[in-house]
């Protein structure tokens, strides 16, 4: 051993258990009788810190020797375990594990670890004045392993890696302090045993593997020499994590439940490791298939630059329900400032009706590690702030900062005036990186083989072009979203053609918004630092960019626009743009459609590759022919689509006051789909005094349907307001006018009159033309189906007999009218949605009215294939 104690070191054994720690410090506190206390302070939290490791890590028992004189404190910590190498984790100051390490460093003179065939010596020295000796310190020591095996892990995301290694060694540290308590929670020791040992092996080996310079960034892809027969090992610490994790749930343990995301990183880890070393081959983390509630948002860590850089209204918040990021549109849309949201609770934005509710089921969540709107897209308000309700449909992923905590970052897609509700995938999305499965494991060789080609084969074969063209048009006609399509026909054309893509495209008021830059490996880029609204087209913009959007080209540049020619702010950040690109050639085209200039495409290749040439101008003027066709296209679906939705929309009444009578209704377009359904509500006063309700679905999802929903509403009305008949003849009398239109409709429709006073009692008469039936629930949570008055889908046969249906409505009861897109799901019996939907009614039946919809879309509604259409009624006499 290289350390010596002194001559006038004194020292103790110390069991291996939790209280060595504290009697240690106290061993520690006697022995340096004299010494100034702060020096005494130090030593005795850090010989605390060394002594609960060895206790926890190497499970043997613990000598501490200590000295001192005139000039420094000296103290060593050994254990009789030299093969369990330190592992120093990196930990944030708030974890609750892994200080230790840290601590020593930080707050010693000098300190170092050696072993020998016996024992490991972890020792610290303490100098008060002067500057110290340089020591050796630590690094992290792989365990030595004579059949070792190694196991790749492709494509692992730091941050997350980083959150799931910290949870496991909080969750076995308090599982052995547990144990040495006597309580194993249910756990077999020797699984306990070698879950701590093997844990220890895979930290150290993703810790020293981290710790190697590489030229990639996040995701990394990692190399781990593990033991040859690990296999068994690494079983009992999933079963060891998998029964403390029922054992959080039921907050038996002090740290708390992994979310969705790290479970499932961790299962992807075990199974990588197991599957390897029983011959299996590596599966990138990037390309394993997940559920929606495990999707991320990013492969790179979380920060606030991604918030700022969207085009979409985005809002980030913490695990404490604060907002830490909101970005110009999110504000805009409720009604403040980016920076006035900042450090506000997440419950700002969320209507009064449902705070209580949210605030639940986040502690819920937390509580529990199980998510209920995580990954998924759900129609539900927002609170403005000046007091009004936004709806939107909310998009929410976690992502993981670069210290390991746990972001959520939510897209909010106002539902009433964009015109998609399918939330944008980021750049980087492991949905995206799915489509193109094994991209992440290409070899360095191919990379760089493509690098220097820039994808691209010289003389690209007529066939082969045909090919890309095709391609390229199935990119943007595979995916709704218009930006999305546009990142596929990105990665599409750096794959076979240049090293970067870069899209920009014309918006309102002739300003430009650069919507995509892409390369060909996105590991390799942060797209917000590129992305985004561009300085305007003005009079002094004479670069390659402001001409192509006036209409030239395509341009050949064989290098970088010269700076000193950048005479406005547009040339000025096209140049700036080649410069961080590290372009060497380029070509610029217009995309041009229907005699109109609708963006423009940039393709670069990098300096030191095969440029782009004379040859190469044709193809890619062919290429932008086909970008600028489906954009067009894109967006004339788009419009069309958002006018069926307006349409649809201003069609939607405001619901009456009805004395000893409550009203609540909600309408969510469809989250999966650019399409328009025919679902509509309706409720008014008759002459007489009963208040009409009406729900009804047109066939179809288009503007024909949305048409083919106004006229029926409309006539609906009428006819009930005029004839004040039983429901069945109102509704016969609807099928004949329905009948006479030029485009007859299909449609199912159920029409409704509640008769009572104010102080009851009331009675429900209803007949239905293949609409689903009623759901009563009572103030008790009984629920049950109204099935009488069923009858015919309209547009069918108008002379077909229809039967009006009486039900009695207890105070305090809700009656439930609803469209299909509430319940119905692929491949699943209707016998099972109607049930589902029963049980959520039980459970909502003494909340608000209100908060009795909202939460039904949230719980029902989200990720919907069908537009959805709720109306709620209550009897309520005054008090």
């Amino acid at each position: 051993m290289g350390y010596l104690d002194p001559p006038t070191a004194v020292s103790r054994r110390f069991p291996e258990e939790p209280v060595s720690a504290a009697s240690a410090r106290r061993f520690v506190r006697a022995a340096l009788d004299g010494v100034t206390s702060e020096l005494a302070d130090t030593a005795e939290l850090l010989v605390s810190e060394l002594v609960t490791n060895a206790v926890l890590h190497a499970r043997t028992e613990v000598e501490v020797a200590v000295s001192h004189d005139d000039r420094r404190v000296r103290v060593r910590v050994d254990d009789r375990r030299p093969s369990r190498g330190l592992v120093p984790q990196h930990c944030p100051p708030y974890a609750g594990t892994g200080q230790g390490l840290a601590l020593v460093r930080q707050l010693a003179s000098r300190h170092g670890v050696e072993t020998d065939d016996e024992r490991k010596t972890v020792w610290f020295e303490l100098w008060p004045d002067g500057p110290p000796p340089p020591s050796s310190g630590w690094e992290t020591a792989v365990p030595p392993c004579p059949s070792a095996q190694t196991v790749t892990l492709v494509d692992v995301p730091s941050a997350l890696d980083s959150a799931c290694r910290q949870h496991r060694h909080a969750v076995l540290r308090e599982l052995t302090l547990a144990a040495c308590a006597g309580d194993l929670l249910d756990m077999s020791p020797e699984d306990l045993t070698a879950a701590n040992d093997i844990n220890n092996v895979i930290s150290a080996c993703a810790t020293a593997a981290l710790e190697e310079p590489l030229p990639e960034s996040d995701p990394r892809t990692l190399l781990l020499p593990l033991p040859a027969d690990a296999a068994p090992a690494v079983r009992a610490l999933r079963r060891v994590l998998d029964l403390a994790e029922e054992r959080a749930r039921e907050e038996r343990l002090l740290t708390l439940p992994a979310l969705p995301r790290g479970r499932a990183f961790q299962d992807w880890l075990f199974d990588q490791i197991v599957g390897q070393l029983t011959g299996g081959r590596p599966t990138a983390w990037t390309v394993t298939p997940r559920e929606p509630e495990v999707s991320s948002a990013e492969f790179v860590p979380w920060d606030a630059g991604q918030v700022r850089g969207s085009r979409v209204p985005t809002i980030a918040a913490d695990e404490a329900n604060r907002i830490i990021a909101a970005n110009g549109p999110a504000a805009e849309l409720l009604g403040w400032g980016p920076d006035d949201l900042v450090g506000r609770r997440l419950t700002t934005l969320i209507p009064e009706h449902l705070r209580r509710r949210h605030t639940a089921a986040f502690t819920s969540m937390l509580l529990t590690g199980r998510t209920r709107i995580v990954g998924r897209s759900v129609p539900l308000p927002a609170l403005h702030r000046d007091g009004g309700v936004v709806p939107v449909r909310l998009y929410i992923q976690t992502q993981e900062t670069t210290d390991g905590r746990t972001v959520f970052v939510a897209q909010l897609t106002p539902r009433a005036t964009t015109p998609l509700d399918v939330p944008r995938a980021p750049t980087g999305s492991p949905r995206a990186a799915a489509r193109e499965p094994g991209q992440g494991l290409r070899a360095p060789a191919a990379r760089e083989r493509d690098r220097r080609t820039g994808g691209a084969e010289h003389g690209m074969s007529a066939m082969t072009r045909l090919s890309l063209l095709a391609d390229l048009g199935a990119e943007l006609s595979n995916t709704l979203d218009l930006d999305e399509g546009l990142r596929c026909a990105g990665r599409l054309l750096t794959r076979r053609l240049a090293d970067w893509c870069v899209m920009d495209l014309f918006i309102e008021h002739a300003q430009v918004d650069r919507v995509c830059v892409v390369h060909r490996d996105p590991r390799g880029l942060r797209p917000s630092a590129h992305e985004g609204r561009l300085p305007p087209v003005s009079e002094e913009s004479r670069g390659p960019l402001a001409r192509v959007l006036r209409g030239a080209g395509p341009l050949l540049l064989t290098d970088a626009p010269p700076p000193g020619q950048a005479e406005s702010a547009l040339d000025r950040n096209y140049v700036e743009l080649f410069r961080e690109l590290g372009a060497g050639s380029a070509v610029v085209a217009p995309l041009r459609a229907r005699r109109k200039i609708l963006g423009a495409l940039t393709l670069t290749r990098a300096a030191g590759g095969r440029p782009f040439t004379e040859e190469d101008l044709t193809l890619v003027d062919d290429l932008v022919h086909s970008l600028a066709l489906g954009v067009d296209n894109a967006r004339l679906y788009q419009d069309t689509r958002s006018i069926a939705e307006r349409l649809q929309r201003s069609l939607l009444p405001v619901l009456p006051e009805v004395e000893g009578l409550r009203l609540a209704a909600r309408y969510a377009a469809s989250s999966t789909t650019a399409q328009v359904g025919g679902d509509w509500y309706d409720s008014f006063v008759l002459p007489k005094g009963d208040a009409a309700v009406v729900i009804g679905d047109v066939t179809g999802h288009n503007l024909d349907a949305a048409i083919a929903m106004s006229q029926l509403r409309s006539m609906l009305r009428g006819i009930a307001v005029d004839r004040q008949e039983p429901p069945a003849e109102v509704l016969r009398r609807l099928d004949l006018a329905n009948h006479s239109l030029h485009r007859e409709a299909t449609a199912t429709c159920l029409y409704g009159l509640v008769k009572g006073s104010a102080r009851g009692p009331w009675e429900l008469k209803h007949s239905s033309a293949g609409h689903l039936p009623p759901l009563l629930t009572t103030r008790e949570g009984e629920t049950r189906y109204l099935d009488d008055g069923a009858g015919l889908l309209l547009g069918m046969d108008p002379d077909v007999p229809r039967s009006t249906a009486r039900h009695a409505l207890p105070a305090h009861s809700t009656l439930l009218l609803y469209t299909d897109g509430l319940i119905e799901r692929r491949d699943e019996p209707l016998d099972d949605a109607l049930d589902r939907l029963r049980g959520h009614a039980a459970d909502l039946a003494r909340e608000p009215l209100d908060t009795f919809c909202d939460e039904l879309l949230i719980g029902l509604g989200a990720d919907s294939a069908d537009d959805i259409a709720v109306l709620a009624v209550r009897p309520s006499p005054p008090l």
